[in-house]
């Protein structure tokens, strides 16, 4: 999915945004970098490719590898602290899937500011949180079939709902070889191996690194060893808004889990903001 002009001020946002956590002095020259890599723009490349060009740029600048490090660390572990509160509510793997795409919520991209507000709001009232597209059954036909699962998470916080997920596909199916995917590198809050050996990911999957810094899932980004997992993978589950936008086109059996955070993904699926959405690839042709 390439960029959409909607999402440029974004991309700037979520500079300023970062300056403003690391309280970085020199900023003015930061923005100008960040602006002359802009005016360059590959407007054929998908966006999250691009964030994760300029927060490269970001990290090269201020010399932090990880500006959200203390963020993510709180997040993973006030969730490990309350998961079991959170499992009592859940009695099937459709519970858990839904649970799972509630914890996409926690984000700290610059469209989401809100983030304990609406993780309040989001684990509130689940009961009464309707999927707008709902591919769960397809999900659960394919995963008891499977004999190779490729995980691809996202968030912060997140990770330990796609814990407890794993752990419900591990009952569905306990012959399926799993892989839970780590960006390779710090991008904004999502995961990498580090966060996921913390919330214990390496008791239910194989942790693997996509090797890539950028948001998403770049394939030609990403290294020999996860593309080899990526194509014999039978079915490939995947969160968030950046993997839809870096994944959408690909002939693969995908299952997008995600909230809906924009108008432009919103206009993509067909669903509206803040909405829960497991989607099936639609580009996959059946063999």
């Amino acid at each position: 999915m390439k960029i959409k002009e909607q999402c440029l001020p974004c991309l700037v946002n979520q500079a300023v945004k970062t300056a403003n956590l690391l309280q970085v002095k020199n900023r003015e020259e930061l923005y100008h970098k960040i602006f002359a890599q802009m005016s360059q723009l590959d407007f054929t490349k998908t966006n999250p490719e691009i964030a994760g060009e300029n927060y490269r740029l970001l990290r090269q600048h201020t010399g932090c590898k990880d500006p959200y490090k203390d963020t993510k660390h709180y997040y993973n572990q006030y969730f490990m602290n309350h998961m079991n509160r959170f499992e009592k509510k859940i009695y099937s793997t459709e519970d858990a899937v839904k649970y799972a795409i509630a914890a996409n919520i926690i984000d700290f991209n610059p469209v989401h500011e809100n983030v304990d507000e609406d993780i309040r709001k989001f684990f509130s009232n689940m009961e009464q949180r309707l999927f707008a597209i709902n591919d769960v059954q397809l999900l659960l036909k394919d995963i008891r079939k499977a004999g190779k699962l490729l995980y691809l998470g996202d968030n912060c916080g997140e990770i330990c709902f796609d814990k407890l997920l794993i752990e419900h596909i591990r009952k569905m199916n306990p012959n399926c070889e799993i892989y839970f995917a780590v960006r390779g590198e710090a991008v904004v809050n999502d995961n990498t191996k580090e966060d996921a050996y913390f919330v214990g990911m390496d008791q239910c999957a194989k942790i693997i690194s996509n090797g890539d810094d950028s948001l998403g899932t770049i394939l030609t980004r990403t290294s020999d060893e996860f593309r080899q997992i990526y194509e014999k993978a039978d079915v490939v589950i995947a969160k968030g808004q950046a993997n839809y936008e870096s994944l959408s086109e690909e002939n693969k059996n995908i299952y997008f889990l995600l909230v809906v955070k924009c108008k432009v993904i919103a206009d993509m699926i067909g669903a509206s903001e803040k909405s829960f959405v497991c989607m099936r690839q639609k580009n996959v042709h059946e063999v």
